[in-house]
């Protein structure tokens, strides 16, 4: 299932708080690797990495599935980022890409505007559990 799903739901605590938000990702079978660009989520993951990926499959209240990975934020070194953006615009381009998506793909743009470019980074899964209602 988490191979098959392109968003998921990211927990981590922000300002002592739980902070969950949807982000898009991409699942190798040992980690799960997304980007994000710089503010409160990555500031959160930087402080505590103690993080978790929630995803869903809804059909119907009577047939769901969801999965939650468990693990720890690792912010990619420049040496690791080519095989996650392989990874993760192989998955994207499926898809219709956010602006921050679109800057994995874009360093002409990035030079000429000044603009950060995204963080990847990946969770190193420890623990997954899910739940399914089928009938």
């Amino acid at each position: 299932m988490l191979r098959s799903e392109d968003v998921g739901r990211l927990g981590c605590i922000a300002n002592g708080w739980p902070y969950v938000v949807p982000v898009t990702y991409v699942n190798d079978g040992g980690s799960v690797y997304a980007h994000t660009g710089e503010g409160l989520k990555l500031r959160a993951m930087r402080e505590n990495p103690r993080v978790c990926l929630e995803v869903e499959q809804m059909r119907s209240e009577a047939n769901w599935r969801t999965v939650v990975v468990r693990g720890r934020f690792e912010e990619l070194s420049s040496e690791e980022n080519d095989r996650a953006l392989a990874l993760l615009t192989t998955r994207l381009t499926r898809t219709e890409m956010s602006e921050t998506a679109r800057l994995l793909q874009r360093e002409d743009i990035v030079q000429r505007e000044g603009i950060r470019r995204p963080v990847l980074f990946r969770i190193r899964v420890e623990e997954k559990t899910g739940r399914f209602e089928l009938i």
